[in-house]
């Protein structure tokens, strides 16, 4: 319940806030710096989790960390109330009955949320143990999540051309450079997430360190995320993105494969470190990016859509990442393991650490080849309009 509660959250704070950012603030330098500080805060509460959390895991104890954290969301919630602009429509912004049952595509909902949790579901198993898919259990959610893929688009398409309600309008995926942002976002967004994962995984595990050490060393990834955004926003108007995107993505691929060569030995300054300045720079300029093209390529009414469609590929990247980095990582470690009691000794988990990170480097790759293609025409975004 509680990851529920949270993943709707989520689901709800960002499509939105792309949609308020976007007819509050006008288009140019201001909006870039709205997007940029967008992005900024979501590094920076997750680098203040980070440190708090290893400190309170060390002393007061974990429980307090929701406690904290549950207390702030309700009170940025009543500050809300107030502080956020009013619907410019008016009456409009006002749900009835009417509303909610000509407006929205419950069927498409109902549809697309089976799916994901089911894929959800099976990607959490795999996580755990790659043989759970021989389960009859897991095969069965398995082949149902795969008939409803077409079955979700079928009737998507059938919505869109019968003029009436649609979750996700086919058309949106026609529009070239929103496609392949969203595909670079779910590789970028796997690599990003598999990276925070994977290096505490390996200071604590390999180089046996304490939770709070382990979140030192990574907090250097999250300042940089930081200045990137706050950067971004003050460049992306100067400089085109697809310079931005695409040098960021490969610099951005060297952070797992410093991790993929790394001597256990080796000083934290040798390597781990700059790894960790490396490793945010795609995902985080992506962001931005991302952000700005979907305030100029769609109308305003269709920003919150595509912010959501946007939302929702990054979260599918964070889950599909870390469950073929896992399996990887994983079934690496069995092969090297001379009996499954040393499953857990330092030498087979590095092995399956190294094979993640290889992995890793392969998806950022993907992502530069996809920017490198997808995006050579996108020039600059977040210019002022007249």
């Amino acid at each position: 319940m509680f990851r529920t509660l949270q993943g709707v959250a989520v689901s709800l704070c960002l499509p939105t806030s792309v949609a308020i950012v976007s007819q509050a603030v006008p288009a140019g330098r201001k909006r870039n710096i709205s997007y940029s500080i967008l992005g900024f805060v979501q590094p920076a509460g997750f680098s203040a989790g980070l440190v708090l959390g290893g400190i309170m895991v060390n002393t007061i104890g974990w429980r307090y960390g929701y406690y904290i954290s549950g207390g702030l969301t309700l009170a940025l919630f009543v500050v809300s109330i107030w502080s956020l602009p009013a619907d410019r429509h008016g009456n409009a912004g006002r749900i009835g009955w009417a509303r909610l049952r000509n407006e929205i595509d419950w069927i498409a909902g109902v549809l697309s949320c089976a799916c994901l949790a089911m894929l959800s579901y099976i990607l959490a198993a795999l996580t755990n143990d790659v043989s759970n898919i021989k389960i009859p259990g897991n095969i069965v959610i398995l082949v149902i999540c795969v008939i409803l893929m077409p079955v979700f688009i079928l009737w998507e398409q059938r919505q869109e051309r019968l003029g009436k309600a649609v979750l996700i309008p086919s058309s949106l995926w026609r529009n070239a450079v929103f496609t392949n942002v969203c595909l670079m976002v779910i590789f970028s967004w796997a690599v990003i997430n598999v990276m925070e994962l994977y290096c505490s995984l390996f200071f604590q595990q390999v180089q046996g360190l304490s939770a709070l050490q382990a979140s030192l060393r990574i907090l250097p990834s999250v300042v940089i995320g930081s200045i990137c955004q706050l950067s971004t926003g003050l460049l992306v108007h100067r400089i085109s993105a697809f310079y931005l995107v695409v040098g960021s993505t490969l610099l951005s691929a060297g952070a797992p494969l410093l991790m993929a060569v790394i001597n256990v030995q080796w000083p934290y300054w040798y390597d781990a470190f700059f790894a960790q300045l490396l490793a945010p720079l795609s995902a985080d300029i992506l962001f931005t990016v991302a952000l700005l093209v979907i305030s100029d390529v769609f109308p305003q009414k269709t920003q919150a859509l595509a912010g959501a469609v946007f939302n929702t590929v990054s979260q599918f990247g964070n889950s599909l990442g870390l469950t073929v980095m896992a399996v990887i990582s994983s079934v690496t470690t069995k092969h090297a393991a001379a009996s499954p009691a040393d499953d857990e000794s330092r030498e087979p988990l590095l092995v399956g650490y190294r094979a993640g990170f290889w992995g890793a480097f392969a998806w950022m790759m993907c992502a530069f080849v996809i920017g490198g293609y997808g995006l050579r025409k996108i020039g600059k975004v977040g210019l002022k309009r007249d």
